[in-house]
C-alpha cells in the first residue's frame, strides 16, 4: 500500500458550507489602513516598490476578478491558501504570512517539503476560521499583495472577502478551476511574479521525474477512481477530470469516468469532489483499483475500510486492489507531486 508520509501531519482541505460573513466592512479596513499609517505602518499600496500605476513599479495581472495592478517587487505577501504558498516558496518569492492547513485547529506547522524556506522568510501563521479570515489579522501584517484562491475551503472565502480584502493590499484571486498544479504554478509565475523562467524549470523537472516512473512501474488491473474519506467515514468521489486523476493517468492509468456517466455533481460548485452516499458507493464505485485518501487529515485508510460491509464488496477491495494515499495528494501541489510519484514507483515499480 502507498502510505502517508509520516512527516506530514498537517490538516487538509474542508468541506464547510460557504459561509463568509465578513468580520469587517471595507470602510472600517481603511480606516485602520489610515491609522496604520499614522503609526507609522506602511499602507498597503505605498510602497516605495509599487511606484505608480502603470509605471515599472507596478504590473496589471488578469484576474477571475477583473485586473489588478500590484507591486511589481512585492515583499510582504500574504497567501489565504496555504496550499498556494509552496509556489511561491519554490520561485524564491517571498512569503511573509499564510494561513494554516486548516480552519480552526489551530495546527501550525510548515510542509517539511518546503525545507529552510518560511525560517528564512520569517513566515508567520494568520489565523482563520470557518466563519471567514481574520481580516485584523492580515492588516497588522500591513501586506503589499495578497494571494487568495486556489482550490478548496478557502476559495469560497476569498470570493466571500474579496472586496475586503482589496481595501486591504492589491488582491489576486488564483481561479479555482485550474485543474491541476500546473496551471497555478504558471498562472502566479508568469501572470503575478513574472518568473517564467520559474515555472519552466518546474514543468520540466515534474516532466522529466514522470516520465521516469512511468517507464519502471506495472500499472494495476483498470479502471481507477480515488475517494476520500471523511472522519465522520463519508465518501466523496474524486471528480475525474482534474487534479489527481490527471495526474495519474499520464503515469498510464485509466481514471474511470464514473461522475460523468452518472452526471455527479460536484459538492460545491466548481469543486473538484462530490458527496456519495453508502448505497451509490457500492453501486457506482465498480473500479477494478481504488486509492483512499482521508479528508482535512489522514482520517482514512484501505485496513480501516476492509471489513465494512459498504467497502469490503468493492470489486477493488474484494482482488485486493485498494491502495493507501496521503490525504495531502487530493490537492497536491509540484513539491508534493513529486513525492507522489515517489510513492507510486515505490508500490508499482517492477
Amino acid at each position: 500500500m502507498i502510505h502517508p508520509s509520516p512527516a506530514r501531519t498537517s490538516a487538509g482541505p474542508r468541506t464547510c458550507p460557504r459561509t463568509g460573513p465578513r468580520t469587517l466592512a471595507a470602510a472600517a479596513l481603511t480606516a485602520g489602513l489610515l491609522a496604520l499609517s499614522a503609526c507609522g505602518g506602511t499602507p498597503a499600496g505605498e510602497d516605495a516598490r509599487a511606484g505608480e500605476a502603470g509605471t515599472e513599479g507596478t504590473r496589471t495581472v488578469s484576474t477571475v476578478n477583473g485586473e489588478v495592478e500590484v507591486p511589481a517587487d512585492a515583499q510582504r505577501i500574504v497567501v489565504l491558501n496555504y496550499a498556494l504558498a509552496g509556489y511561491l516558496y519554490d520561485m524564491d518569492v517571498p512569503v511573509a504570512a499564510t494561513i494554516p492547513e486548516d480552519a480552526d485547529r489551530g495546527n501550525q506547522e510548515f510542509s517539511p517539503l518546503w525545507g529552510e524556506a518560511p525560517e528564512e522568510d520569517g513566515t508567520e501563521f494568520l489565523p482563520w476560521s470557518a466563519d471567514g479570515f481574520d481580516l485584523e489579522a492580515i492588516l497588522e501584517a500591513e501586506p503589499d499583495l495578497i494571494i487568495a484562491g486556489g482550490w478548496g475551503f478557502p476559495s469560497f472565502h476569498a470570493e466571500a472577502a474579496y472586496d475586503d480584502l482589496s481595501a486591504i493590499a492589491p488582491t489576486v484571486v488564483v481561479d479555482k478551476a485550474l485543474p491541476d498544479w500546473q496551471g497555478q504554478a504558471e498562472f502566479l509565475a508568469t501572470e503575478v511574479f513574472n518568473r517564467p523562467e520559474a515555472f519552466e524549470e518546474m514543468a520540466a523537472e515534474y516532466e522529466a521525474r514522470l516520465g521516469e516512473v512511468r517507464e519502471v512501474i506495472e500499472v494495476p488491473e483498470q479502471p481507477t477512481s480515488f475517494v476520500s474519506v471523511t472522519g465522520e467515514g463519508t465518501p466523496y468521489l474524486v471528480l475525474e477530470d482534474q487534479g489527481l486523476p490527471l495526474m495519474f493517468d499520464a503515469l498510464g492509468f485509466e481514471t474511470n469516468d464514473i461522475a460523468a456517466r452518472n452526471e455527479l455533481e460536484p459538492y460545491q460548485p466548481g469543486g473538484d469532489l462530490a458527496e456519495l452516499s453508502t448505497e451509490q458507493l457500492g453501486q457506482l464505485v465498480d473500479s477494478e483499483t481504488l486509492f483512499v485518501m482521508g479528508f482535512n487529515a489522514d482520517t482514512a485508510s484501505v485496513e480501516a475500510l476492509k471489513d465494512e460491509p459498504a467497502w469490503s464488496g468493492l470489486p477493488a477491495f474484494a482482488d485486493e486492489h485498494a491502495h493507501d494515499l496521503p490525504y495531502w495528494a487530493l490537492r497536491h501541489d509540484f513539491d508534493e507531486s513529486l513525492e507522489l510519484l515517489d510513492l507510486v514507483e515505490e508500490e508499482f515499480g517492477r
